[in-house]
């Protein structure tokens, strides 16, 4: 959860600023240091796109990541994606693979193996885990990296910047403001995943399936739940969007759970109302584990129709030059 100091510029805001000018400076030098050449920028053999966030927090890029590789795999393009793999315990370069812990592997990078089907490797450096990728699948066309905005030391074709409905916040750089580094930059595609926040980008929907599904492979769907009072638990960057569209659904829930973001499940026990439990897909990778009973909700998300053609314009270029 982003703190409410980012949003707006109180006293607090105000009294970490001198900080927040050191950061800048910092971001500034180290952005030199990569144009001038003293940090090196590696390019692979692969036109590589990276999805994410000008600020901290979640902003909704693995959606995004997702709907972009089940694109691009339409089109007859080999897709493979790279992560960090937050929050995993491991530091090694692995391959993800469907019966890995998502504690050793990341659940978001787990999530987007599960789902989309493609080669997914992670590495506390990304360059590692894009080479590591095309080494064990050299017919890759399209490496996707699923956050990585500030990460030069990979060098990237397509950069694309997903904004939710914070914006920028108040517009200041950490720890003053949510900002990872000075707006507005430079983007190949800006697509707000979420209300906008300002008139530039491209427009996206997002909507709750109508199905969901538990650990044992049984499916329900939300239509049926609306006469029962349920629970609802989400370790995510944002947890109120998923119950906000959970009762968008004209479901109700009893108990709204927070937990911290990428929450390891491992301290938390379901409540003891025995109310049906619903989760996010995220948030299924670590909770089946323990609570295999519990209902995933995948969230369907869809840029707008111009998006799609800007990307693929891009993208071509890119593969003609």
């Amino acid at each position: 959860m982003v703190p409410k100091i980012w949003l707006t510029k109180g006293w607090v805001s105000n009294l970490l600023s001198p900080l927040s000018w050191l950061y800048r400076v910092l971001v500034w030098v180290r952005r030199i240091l990569y144009r001038w050449g003293v940090f090196k920028s590696e390019k692979v053999n692969a036109v590589v796109i990276v999805v994410g966030n000008a600020v901290v927090g979640g902003g909704g890029k693995t959606p995004l990541t997702m709907a972009i590789v089940e694109h691009l795999k339409t089109s007859g393009f080999h897709v493979g994606v790279i992560s960090r793999g937050f929050g995993r315990s491991s530091t090694n370069v692995r391959q993800v693979l469907a019966y890995d812990s998502p504690l050793d592997v990341g659940d978001e990078p787990l999530m987007i193996h599960m789902r989309c089907q493609v080669p997914v490797f992670v590495a506390l450096q990304r360059l590692d885990a894009a080479k590591a990728l095309l080494k064990t699948y050299p017919q890759t066309d399209i490496v996707v990296c699923d956050d990585g905005l500030q990460h030069y030391a990979l060098a990237r074709d397509i950069e694309i910047c997903a904004m939710d409905s914070r914006g920028i916040g108040n517009g200041r750089l950490l720890p003053s403001g949510p900002l990872r580094e000075p707006w507005p930059r430079k983007v190949d595609l800006l697509i707000h995943t979420s209300h906008r926040s300002f008139p530039e980008g491209f427009s996206s929907t997002r909507q709750l399936s109508e199905q969901a599904i538990n650990a044992m492979g049984d499916v329900i769907t939300l239509h049926s739940l609306k006469k029962q009072t349920l629970n609802a638990v989400a370790a995510i960057a944002q947890p109120q969007a998923f119950f906000d569209l959970l009762e968008a659904h004209g479901l109700h829930l009893d108990q709204k759970i927070n937990l911290p973001d990428h929450d390891s499940f491992g301290a938390w026990s379901p409540p003891s109302n025995h109310n049906l439990l619903l989760c996010t897909e995220k948030d299924a990778m670590k909770l089946w584990a323990t609570c295999p009973q519990a209902f995933a909700v995948r969230l369907e998300f869809e840029p707008e129709p111009s998006f799609w053609l800007t990307l693929d314009k891009q993208v071509n270029a890119v593969l003609k030059a």
